[in-house]
């Protein structure tokens, strides 16, 4: 059972905080994702400002557009805080603290619109409040800030957080929008959404808008390693919701979210006499191993399943499963007249949706979950050599150095347990070396209470110690979370042995949070340890502009430029499901330019492999007619000879597509993403 939603009208003392008569967790506040026509909404960073980083601009006036957007539409925004500040803005009122704010204008819910570097405060500072429901929209936010927000959530059952890095959470039947999604895409309806992925999810908004079935209520869980509202929540709310009749869950690589989504539907789908009809997409079938593909949490841990083992669950849970999110529109259609619901939420008629909507993803059989070499590294945080590894072991009084050959290797490793929301100890006995972490077991503890002494014979007895050498295990135990606390390291995963009675470190893969330095200037001297000569020389280039992009092996030859790393993801997936191979993996970053396009193209061009670029944009942010000026840029500085397939959809997708149909260019445009991909695939063919 969750807590209902915090009714208007009520005092604090009054309002129901629980269906159940425990009322004393996190649990407790998943009702209060519940908004409407009836939540009070602050801004946090209200009045806005512009924010630079080292490789990144981020305009927090946006805030200001944001608010009156919302307004316009029917959002009860109530008035805002900036630290220090006391006035007004937009005619509403701005108080200089979350507290005097909740005292004085009774909100339902924050929306923080602040960089990363000021985010943790803030978030805090809303929990202080007690505000019911708060919403992080900031990517970037130091993964030792997140852990430490989340070890706080736990202690209480009023807040509940959405995001960070999230598009944010959205009711189009109530009219409520905290977060930054593009209007022009909702329509009222009866559709509920949760996505990992921003772009996707708008994918998904569109596809149900032009099948005239609309949304209820959209939950950006956001593509941070942490979430603060996982896949579960938003499910448990779209069960009670009569509002809602049919489900999108939109997920992807990294973390274990997806199959414990999978074991609630299973366990729902045997109470419920009628369930709700529910489709899915997962991004990252075709992900490079290692990689992190552009969101934060957006890669796997030892021991964690990839794409195809959480699409296989959620087929095993009776969930459709689709390749793009376009298809959305018409697997729901049919899913809600199968199941004998049908949708009354939307009112106005649309256009039909285009051909090709009923393709399912093709599973391959035999899915296992991947067991990734210690030397892969992730790319999104900062990664040093081993050879600096073990000397950070050595400086604080660990045996480590180079593998003599002898001794049985075990793993021990100090990383995030994303189920529990705070770092573990991952360790295996590698009973088989062929697969390293076939036998990982995680042994998570409280980010500022630190590991239990008791829990160390349990770490010892999976490891298959022998007794006379357990009493080395903690010094490496303790070892290992002190510098990962310390240095705010983000994966800290080593192999040793037994030598001479005591522990050995032969091997070291360390990964520290680059977002501590690049957010905040922490950790400058881990963040100088960083060795660039060994990475791609195209992909630290394109880092430069707020650019991810990852060569991805083989023989690809179709160059994908995309904004938004989920449907970056799901465009380089859903071309290999009709025989198109892409040569890269690009997200231009939600909030690119002209510019920023242009520099994309100059990136993707120094691949000889590529004979064609396909450019796949959903504007949210980033709009249409802003991409198609970047192409436009690219075509004239960069003296391009490619054929170019693009296709713009979403914000001011109009404009934009009349600007590049006026161009006279030599480029092929497209609404539908199939027309486009088998265009992309027969020009590259053809090359």
């Amino acid at each position: 059972m969750f807590r209902q939603p915090l009714l208007r009208g009520a005092s604090r003392s009054q309002r129901p905080l629980s269906t159940s008569a425990r009322n004393n967790g996190y649990e407790d506040t998943i009702g209060n994702l519940k908004i409407g026509s009836h939540t009070r909404v602050i801004f946090q960073g209200f009045t806005g400002n512009i924010i630079s980083y080292p490789y990144l601009v981020i305009d927090f006036s946006q805030a200001t557009t944001n608010a009156k957007e919302s307004i316009a539409w029917g959002t009860k925004i109530v008035g805002g805080v900036t630290p220090g500040k006391n006035g007004e803005h937009l005619g509403l009122p701005v108080l200089p603290t979350v507290r005097e704010a909740m005292e004085k204008l009774k909100p339902d819910a924050t929306g923080i619109y602040v960089a990363a570097h000021q985010a943790p405060k803030a978030i805090e500072e809303a929990i202080a409040a007690e505000i019911p429901l708060i919403v992080a929209v900031a990517e970037h936010i130091p993964i030792h800030d997140v852990l430490r927000i989340h070890s706080i959530l736990k202690t209480q059952s009023r807040s509940r957080l959405v995001g960070a890095n999230a598009p944010g959470i959205i009711s189009a039947i109530g009219k409520c929008r905290i977060g930054f999604q593009p209007l022009p895409c909702f329509k009222p309806g009866r559709v509920g959404i949760v996505a990992k992925s921003g772009t996707l999810s708008y994918e998904a908004v569109a596809s149900t808008t032009r099948a005239n079935l609309g949304q209820s209520l959209c939950i950006g869980m956001g593509g941070d390693v942490l979430a603060g509202t996982n896949f579960v929540d938003a499910l448990k709310i779209f069960e009670h919701d009569e509002d809602t009749e049919g489900i999108i869950l939109i997920g992807e690589i990294g973390g274990t979210a997806e199959l414990e989504a999978a074991q609630w539907i299973k366990e729902y789908k045997k109470r419920s006499a009628n369930p709700k009809p529910i489709t899915a997409l997962i991004g990252g079938v075709n992900a490079a191993p290692g990689r992190v593909m552009g969101h934060a949490g957006a890669f796997t841990l030892p021991g964690e399943p990839d794409a195809l083992t959480k699409i296989k669950c959620l087929q095993d849970a009776g969930v459709t499963i689709v390749n793009h999110p376009a298809k959305f529109g018409d697997a729901m259609k049919t899913l809600l007249r199968n199941s004998g619901r049908v949708s009354t939420g939307a009112t106005a008629t649309e256009a039909p949706q285009r051909r090709g909507m009923h393709t399912m993803r093709r599973v391959r059989p035999n899915i296992q979950a991947p067991s990734q070499p210690l030397s892969t590294h992730q790319k999104r945080s900062l990664y040093i050599r081993e050879d600096l590894a073990l000397n950070l072991l050595r400086e604080r009084g660990i045996n480590a150095g180079p593998y003599s050959g002898q001794g049985r290797k075990r793993l021990l490793a100090v990383a995030i347990d994303r189920k529990t929301l705070s770092p573990c100890i991952i360790a295996s006995p590698i009973t088989d070396p062929s697969n390293p972490h076939a036998e990982v077991k995680e042994f998570a503890f409280n980010y500022r209470k630190g590991l239990e002494p008791m829990r160390i014979a349990a770490i010892a007895e999976h490891l298959q110690l022998g007794y006379s050498i357990r009493d080395s295990l903690p010094k490496l135990i303790y070892g290992l979370v002190d510098l990962y606390m310390k240095k705010e390291a983000f994966l800290l995963e080593t192999l040793f042995v037994e030598r001479l009675g005591e522990l050995k470190v032969v091997g070291a893969n360390f990964t520290f949070d680059d977002a501590a330095f690049r957010s905040t200037k922490r950790q400058a001297d881990i963040h100088s340890l960083r060795a660039i000569e060994g990475e791609d020389p195209q992909e630290v280039e394109a880092e430069k502009d707020g650019i991810v992009y990852i060569k991805l092996a083989g023989d690809g030859n179709i160059g994908t430029l995309v904004n938004g790393a989920g449907l970056a993801m799901n465009t380089v997936d859903a071309l290999a499901d009709v025989g198109g191979k892409a040569a890269n993996f690009l997200d231009t970053g939600g909030k690119a330019t002209s510019e920023t396009v242009k520099k994309s193209f100059q990136v993707i061009l120094q691949d000889d492999r590529v004979k064609v670029i396909f450019v796949n944009i959903f504007g949210g942010l980033t709009l249409g007619d802003m991409i198609a000026n970047g192409i436009l840029l690219a075509f004239k500085e960069l003296e391009m000879r490619l054929p170019v397939v693009v296709r713009i959809r979403g914000t001011n997708e109009k404009e934009g597509q009349k600007i590049i149909a006026k161009s006279g260019l030599p480029l092929h445009a497209f609404d539908d993403f199939e027309e486009a991909a088998a265009k992309a695939i027969e020009l590259a063919n053809r090359a």
